[in-house]
């Protein structure tokens, strides 16, 4: 896939087989209490990531689930006791840090579609993961470069990349990367992805990256965030999903030089906790 991304189709667009299979999500199973804004948090689930994003008429994407239950405490905030249910769940890829909450989150609530690749782990985060995905009752899709997830009527969501069979790739440079788009703003969402896969971005996509919010790939890790990557996306936002004092360095200071040289803002969760963004569809706050 190539070209602007304003030229994908609005619906949701799974390849399988070569073919195109077409799912609409009726307004009927969007369950949460509808509200003004689009709203995206990055959950306070120590050293990992977890995304949450509810739109304004009231769907829910999950996005990886960090490396414990914790995401269970975060998703109760401010839910109805009765609400059980979330749309669409992303595993980015299967490192414990991303996958070993979605073990609970799988267990507790009913989803409806569940995206994630084919690069496989051994840990015993990714192994209990495979094993609940397999029998929670979600319709499993393989992410690709190319598919589209529409939720609701006002935000889209493009996966950018992984591009082709990634069963025997590096579980990061496997990593699902989406950019979510509402109105005239958007969200970068990249996993763990490293700086090769940020350019391979560039070169497909081009100034079609520009988002409003980067999360920082891999926790901030000089693995990724490469100057190539942010002159593309330029963001207004750029978002640290770490824990305090984590014994990997998150977020390096060379990675935080680049961004802060470009008048980006940084917010991370090891300063502020959970992390929520608002957009109206014409700007993007940090509520």
């Amino acid at each position: 896939m190539s070209g602007t991304l304003s030229q994908l189709r609005i619906i949701i667009i799974f390849i399988l087989a070569g073919t195109a299979l077409t799912i609409w999500l009726p307004q009927s199973l969007a369950i949460t209490e509808t509200q003004d804004f689009l709203s995206v948090q990055f959950l306070d689930v120590g050293q990992g990531d977890s995304i949450h994003i509810t739109t304004p008429d009231g769907y829910e994407m999950l996005i990886d689930g960090g490396p414990s239950s914790a995401v269970l405490r975060e998703l109760a905030k401010g839910r109805s006791f009765f609400d059980k249910n979330i749309d669409v769940v992303i595993a980015t890829h299967p490192d414990s840090d991303h996958v070993a909450g979605l073990v609970d989150v799988l267990e507790r609530y009913q989803v409806d579609y569940l995206l994630e690749t084919n690069v496989k782990s051994d840990s015993q985060a990714a192994v209990a993961y495979e094993a609940v995905a397999r029998t929670e009752g979600a319709r499993i899709i393989v992410a690709e470069a190319g598919q589209t997830i529409q939720l609701g009527a006002s935000t889209t969501v493009y996966i950018l990349s992984p591009q082709g069979d990634t069963t025997d790739w590096e579980t990061n440079t496997a990593s699902i990367v989406v950019q979510v788009v509402y109105g005239n703003t958007s969200f970068m969402l990249t996993g763990d992805a490293p700086s090769s896969i940020e350019d391979y971005l560039v070169g497909q996509y081009g100034s079609a990256l520009h988002s409003d919010v980067l999360k920082l790939g891999h926790h901030g890790s000089n693995s990724a965030s490469d100057e190539l990557f942010l002159d593309a996306v330029t963001p207004q936002y750029a978002v640290v999903s770490a824990g305090k004092d984590n014994r990997y360095g998150h977020p390096r200071q060379e990675v935080l030089d680049r961004v802060q040289e470009r008048g980006i803002e940084v917010v991370s969760t090891i300063e502020k906790g959970t992390i929520e963004l608002e957009s109206d569809g014409t700007r993007v706050w940090v509520k």
